[in-house]
């Protein structure tokens, strides 16, 4: 990754901090623990709870493991007006159309938005970005969803009845997504360093397997050259590298090892020698 990838990367992870989800009236802590784990996962870290039925950071560490960070800097209020007090910017989620005339989104297509609006906040340019959950049984309130800019649905099947806590990661996978996750680079194999096998390799990998396939009677009426010719198109299309040929050609020469010790063949001489030759007593 490029000197300017990594820094975009740390802004838009440094940007998330502009970012508060808000749970009202939540019924199970449960579903709390829930939306901690999802938000640990994609780099939200304020969690605001209105008057939640039930709050014990004890539990919830048990079912989210490693979030304490997160437990510790949870903020309870007593009113959508104390929770959004500060805020900015308010998207409502919900899974139900109103007969309200709302501005609606997608959180893919607002996630964009959502994210240069956080980072203004962390730059002391603005209030923290919330996004707004309701209560498990009945979601948003249509008094709540008056104190919201935008109305967010995330789009499902005919089924529309998400967990709260799924509801949580969808969101915020797109913001993650947005931030970072876009350019986040896959992580190194183990062994990636091992260079492409060379001819010469792949060549004794080929001599080799031959061995084998005549070792156990493979080819019998086949054409041999027909079969190498296809196991060959089968090992470059795989593009091994030397570790790997080196690895398939161990297979093979232990085969031929294997059928040697149980008198499958001469303990000295080529496969193909022995399993070509016209049985005893054939005509020449």
């Amino acid at each position: 990754m490029s000197e300017t990838g990594g820094q975009e990367q740390a802004a838009g992870r440094a940007a998330l901090e502009g970012v508060v989800v808000v749970l009202w009236q939540t019924q199970d802590y449960v579903n709390i623990a829930g939306t901690i784990r999802a938000m640990k996962n994609f780099g939200l870290a304020r969690l605001r709870l209105i008057q939640p039925e039930s709050w014990d950071p004890w539990r919830i560490e048990g079912i989210a493991h490693g979030t304490h960070d997160l437990v510790e800097r949870t903020e309870i209020h007593d009113s959508l007006e104390s929770a959004l007090g500060d805020c900015s910017y308010v998207i409502g989620m919900t899974a139900r159309s109103r007969r309200a005339k709302r501005a609606v989104t997608r959180p893919r297509e607002i996630a964009p938005e959502l994210l240069v609006r956080a980072r203004q906040s962390v730059a002391g340019e603005g209030g923290p970005v919330a996004l707004l959950y309701g209560r498990e049984d009945h979601g948003l309130s249509n008094e709540a969803l008056d104190m919201c800019h935008r109305t967010c649905i995330i789009p499902t099947s005919e089924h529309s009845s998400l967990n709260l806590a799924q509801a949580v990661l969808v969101m915020a996978y797109e913001m993650w997504m947005q931030a970072e996750g876009a350019d986040q680079a896959f992580r190194a194999p183990r062994r990636g360093d091992a260079p492409p096998a060379d001819v010469a390799a792949l060549e004794r990998l080929f001599d080799d397997t031959e061995r084998a396939l005549w070792a156990v009677d493979f080819f019998k009426a086949r054409q041999t050259e027909t079969v190498m010719r296809t196991l060959r198109e089968l090992v470059r299309r795989a593009d091994p590298d030397m570790r790997e040929a080196g690895f398939l050609r161990a297979i093979f020469i232990e085969v031929v090892k294997y059928v040697r010790r149980i008198g499958g063949l001469p303990p000295e001489g080529e496969p193909r020698d022995f399993r070509s030759a016209p049985p005893p007593g054939a005509p020449e």
